[in-house]
């Protein structure tokens, strides 16, 4: 397929996060110089932007100087409904998920392989649900850990404010939580050796090891989590286009041909995504 390749902007910093809260409307509404297509608005004239962070294979990676992936291609779709251009912001995962980036018109929607949680929908509203997850284990293919009660006086790698972070710290108990700012750094430290196993969504981590044979996912935790792409709370226009397009393209097919181009299968086909080759 055919699909926009997006390049990344830059990181805001946190006083421009600051300045951009400034200057929105006293409704919350988007921030100044912002455009509205067909009722919907936008924090910038002719593009969609998203917030995500990087990297998070094969949902949102960087690829040379652009940013690929399944929740690019998904975005993609709403953009083109729209009528506009998607453009990338890669940020920490703290102010995407406590809906930060969006309260100060940073972004208009928020797409980071992000679980659907209460807490979250306090920070932001939530589309309905396009990806099924659960939490998995990561470790050394030789090391004989296969459940959460082999690591107990272990170090387990997790990512900061994910939901497999909440998991290991309310049911894994014996391991000792090592937390690493991104999944990158999650995956090296555990392929290095600084800690002897990692957990996070089952996705990125069979995605991984597909090219990383000395690695291996062991368990997966049945937490019966969903995604969902994240708006400005109140901001129905956008959410409602939002659904809008999941509907449009479960229906027409296209859902299932971005899910095949990067889990190699379509939703359903296992009880797992298996990687494809052009997430490698």
């Amino acid at each position: 397929m055919s699909r926009t390749r997006t390049t990344v902007a830059a990181a805001v910093s946190a006083l421009a996060l600051l300045g951009a809260a400034g200057c929105g409307g006293d409704d919350g509404g988007a921030t100044a110089g912002s455009g509205s297509t067909g009722g919907v608005e936008l924090v910038s004239d002719g593009v969609i932007t998203t917030c995500t962070h990087l990297p998070y294979e094969p949902f949102q990676f960087q690829e040379g100087d652009e940013v690929v992936g399944f929740d690019v291609d998904v975005v993609d779709e709403i953009a083109a409904d729209l009528g506009v251009e998607q453009e990338i912001v890669n940020i920490p995962f703290e102010t995407i998920q406590s809906g930060e980036a969006l309260n100060a018109g940073q972004c208009d929607v928020a797409a980071a392989g992000m679980t659907i949680t209460d807490v979250r929908e306090e920070n932001m509203d939530f589309s309905t649900p396009y990806f099924d997850a659960t939490q998995a284990l990561l470790v050394p293919a030789d090391s004989g850990i296969s459940s959460a009660e082999d690591l107990d006086g272990l170090q387990l790698a997790v990512q900061s404010g994910t939901t497999g972070a909440d998991y290991a710290a309310e049911n894994i108990p014996g391991a000792e939580l090592v937390t690493f700012e991104d999944l990158g750094l999650l995956l090296t430290a555990v392929q290095t050796g600084q800690v002897d196993a990692g957990i996070n969504d089952n996705g990125v981590l069979l995605d991984f090891v597909a090219d990383n044979p000395e690695l291996a996912v062991t368990t997966e935790f049945d937490t019966g989590e969903q995604y969902g792409i994240g708006v400005r709370t109140g901001n129905t226009a956008l959410l409602d286009q939002v659904d809008a397009t999941l509907d449009r393209i479960r229906e027409d097919g296209t859902y299932d041909e971005i899910y095949t181009e990067w889990f190699g299968s379509t939703p359903g086909a296992s009880s797992s995504p298996s990687p494809s080759a052009s997430a490698s």
